[in-house]
């Protein structure tokens, strides 16, 4: 049987939902929800919750102990009191569909992984979201295959804490959140623990599991991205270059373009011409990676908008993650990316 564990922190938005399609499952035995002391309306809402879902047990955090990250703490405080033979993490915004959990422990036996996680469908409703969010995940589909997470033969280990469910003897034996406890990235730091450990993963992105929506502002999305995006796209100054060149090149002949006109329209209609090709070649190549990764092609209109904002996001934590601190619902946590 299958424990969930779901730490919150100001959750009063998505808390009831999280906590109503899990309790669904019938291969969840139990659901442990960890407030890690909330300001706003959760408390009550799990209150009430907990009057009637038997199987609901509401624990609270207390005082962050030095060296922690606040999820990972609190993630850590649900697994200590948890009975099931699987742990299964997930976060206060995810919805579970009807079946998902049964779907979860097959993968698990059909790949004989002691980690199966799945990167769940976006709900997105405003025109930020629907331009950063899925330009994002197509960058880290290039760096995160699934195919190679997947083999055991591959040294490649990453997981989406947004559901990531483990056997309970691997997640301790792994060191469990006490072992990354200090980790942004906690999610790919475990996966790797427990990949280098010598045991199965099984990572995917499959349809019908789960659904959740990330960021319900624009400032708790841009400071929630700025915290991991650079760590997540490797961690090191030279990833950034490469990342934002196309952005920076594309910027570059706007300018140009711009002080030409008035000067040499002729040479400005072949930098114009030049732009244009540039541009419309990315958004071929966006339309195939939105494709490759099940969004809309639609998205497509939003590829200028995503590419600006993916680079001004990338670095900015850049910038945050190599000057010792991130910021994360009112909490500073020092980092140690070079």
């Amino acid at each position: 049987m299958i424990s969930a564990i779901i730490p919150a922190r100001n959750e009063e938005d998505a808390i009831a939902r999280a906590v109503e399609s899990v309790a669904a499952q019938d291969e969840v035995e139990e659901v442990i929800v960890v407030n890690d002391q909330s300001s706003d309306g959760t408390a009550a809402i799990l209150a009430a919750l907990a009057a009637r879902i038997p199987k609901l047990k509401v624990m609270e955090t207390g005082e962050l102990p030095a060296g922690w990250v606040g999820k990972n703490y609190a993630a850590s405080v649900g697994a200590g009191a948890a009975k099931g033979d699987w742990l299964l993490f997930t976060d206060a915004d995810t919805f579970h569909y009807p079946g998902s959990a049964r779907r979860a422990l097959s993968d698990a036996t059909e790949h004989e992984a002691a980690l199966v996680s799945y990167s769940p469908e976006q709900e997105m409703e405003t025109w930020w979201e629907l331009a950063l969010i899925p330009f994002i995940y197509c960058r880290l589909a290039g760096r995160f295959s699934y195919a190679h997470v997947n083999d055991p033969g591959q040294p490649d280990a990453a997981a989406n804490g947004q559901y990531l469910m483990i056997r309970s003897n691997v997640y301790r034996t792994a060191g469990g959140h006490a072992g990354v406890a200090r980790e942004v990235v906690e999610d790919v730091a475990l996966a790797r623990r427990v990949k280098e450990a010598g045991n199965r993963i099984y990572f995917s992105g499959a349809a019908g599991v789960a659904r959740t929506r990330m960021y319900r502002s624009f400032g708790t999305m841009w400071e929630g991205w700025t915290k991991n995006l650079y760590p997540l796209m490797g961690g090191t100054p030279a990833v950034v270059v490469p990342e934002v060149s196309a952005w920076m090149t594309g910027a570059a002949l706007v300018i140009l373009w711009g002080a030409l006109l008035p000067k040499d329209q002729a040479l400005a209609r072949i930098l114009g011409a030049l732009l244009l090709a540039i541009v419309a070649g990315g958004h071929l190549r966006y339309a195939s990676e939105l494709h490759r990764n099940r969004y809309p092609v639609s998205y497509i209109r939003y590829y200028v908008a995503g590419a600006c904002l993916y680079s001004a996001v990338l670095i900015a934590s850049w910038w945050k993650n190599t000057r010792g601190t991130v910021t994360w619902k009112g909490r500073e946590y020092p980092v140690r990316t070079p």
